[in-house]
């Protein structure tokens, strides 16, 4: 919900708390919502187009991701050599082996010619030995979803672009709270008036504003819930507000455990050529890690081979296990359930909820069909606004913000409270805290040249 409606009407029958509060409520929501949506916006549509990149991926790069089942597959160590010959010279630093008989074998390889972020993924028939292409990835990302991802992070310009998301993601949840007060507020006078209660459907007799309203407002109710949760999750990925939660986490243990992939102990070192990958795959599963997985070879002497599982849908895990690739010993592994404390599982699958990742296709669809929502509130409540803008008196004119004043008809208890908590919230999220100093500092201005008038 994104613009709010005309203020409280002082005939109509409503407690005095809610008659305080409305008005304070009406006016950030509507200065938020003017101001603040565009960010909103630009996020919802970049959200919408980066949750569907898992499946379009899918169709945009089946050569190199889908392979015909022909027969018995060839070791891991074949297929990884084969990879290996296509770039001589390069290292060889992890792998993906087909999950499935689809499924082709990726297999990455450190390029000098990328940064430290990006490796070159080469992709290999498991079957033939044979390979299909390569592509540079970021941290597993094909390319659409690594320019999909930028775009709806920072707008693919670096670091300073992760402002504009960082406003959307910490301003969503105000003004969505902000339009459910609004809105439950509306529906109770409704009911002194009229008897009858609409939250959840649009009054189709409804005609001009009132049906804008009715629209803006129902279909917030409906994506209320996940727009809280893309906001929370959201936050954790920012840049000044994601420090504190990052540093909350660590404080309560809410981090996501780390897997040690040192070996205990100096023993036999090998070379990554003579690794045995199948029967380092065999031992991370006697240890619970199961297909999917991505494999990690060492980096530097003394440390084992990491297996870890990726995303596939409905999986709520992410075990890991090092194997000493002399012994094929497990030497240190990280089991979900028992070493990710209860706020640590959910942080996790809340993140992978919100890169549509957890539940597959259907997550990703219905992320899309929240992202439109999202747009469709947002359209109608810039329409409200354009509605009200004044009909005589100037060729250029738009919606006038709710009444002023707002401040003075609360208890001074209620505004020291209100003072207190705007100053903690700023505080942990710094773009909120910024814009809204700005709102208030733009609007007393405003309210000083209007009464030099």
């Amino acid at each position: 919900m994104t613009l709010s409606e005309n203020t409280h009407n002082a005939t109509e029958p409503m407690s005095p708390a809610p008659r305080a509060w409305r008005p304070l409520i009406a006016r950030l929501h509507f200065y938020a919502g003017v101001l603040v949506a565009p960010f909103i916006l630009v996020a919802a549509v970049t959200g919408g187009l980066y949750a569907l990149s898992p499946t379009i991926e899918r169709f945009v790069h089946a050569d190199e991701l889908h392979v015909e089942p022909s027969g018995t597959p060839l070791p891991i160590h074949d297929q990884v050599a084969a990879a290996a010959a296509a770039f001589p010279g390069l290292t060889v630093t992890g792998l993906r082996p087909a999950a499935n008989g689809t499924d082709s074998t990726r297999v990455y390889i450190s390029d000098p010619a990328l940064d430290d972020e990006h490796r070159r993924a080469v992709f290999v028939d498991p079957y033939t030995g044979r390979v299909l292409g390569d592509e540079v990835t970021w941290f597993g990302y094909l390319p659409l979803s690594t320019w999909l991802d930028g775009l709806h992070r920072h707008l693919n310009l670096g670091e300073p672009g992760r402002i504009y998301s960082e406003i959307a993601a910490s301003w969503l949840w105000v003004v969505a709270l902000g339009g459910l007060y609004l809105w439950v507020a509306r529906a109770a006078r409704q009911r002194v008036r009229t008897g009858r209660v609409r939250l959840l459907t649009v009054d189709r007799r409804a005609a001009g504003r009132s049906r804008t309203l009715n629209w803006h407002g129902a279909t917030g109710v409906w994506l209320l819930a996940a727009l809280l949760f893309l906001s929370a999750t959201g936050i954790t990925w920012s840049t000044y507000a994601g420090a504190h939660v990052t540093e909350l986490r660590s404080a309560l243990n809410w981090e996501r455990p780390q897997l040690d992939s040192a070996l205990p102990t100096a023993g036999t070192e090998i070379p990554d050529s003579a690794i045995d990958h199948d029967a380092v795959v065999r031992a991370a599963q006697w240890a619970g890690v199961h297909f999917p997985v991505e494999i990690t070879l060492p980096s530097a002497p003394g440390e084992g081979v990491a297996v870890t599982e990726i995303d596939k849908p409905y999986r709520l895990t992410t075990n890991a296990a090092t194997v000493d690739p002399a012994d094929l010993t497990v030497t240190s592994t990280v089991d979900y359930w028992r070493d990710y404390s209860l706020m640590a599982k959910l942080a996790d699958w809340g993140i992978r909820a919100h890169m549509g990742f957890l539940f597959g296709l259907l997550n990703q669809l219905l992320l899309f069909g929240v992202a439109v929502g999202l747009v469709a509130v947002i359209v109608h409540g810039y329409r409200m606004w354009w509605q009200r803008r004044p009909t005589r008196g100037t060729d250029w004119a738009v919606g006038r913000p709710p009444s002023r004043g707002a401040l003075r008809r609360l208890h001074p208890a209620g505004i020291a409270l209100l003072a207190a908590g705007t100053l903690a919230v700023g505080w942990f999220l710094p773009l909120l805290g910024i814009p809204l100093a700005g709102f208030l500092v733009a609007d007393i201005a405003i309210g000083m040249m209007r009464r030099r008038r």
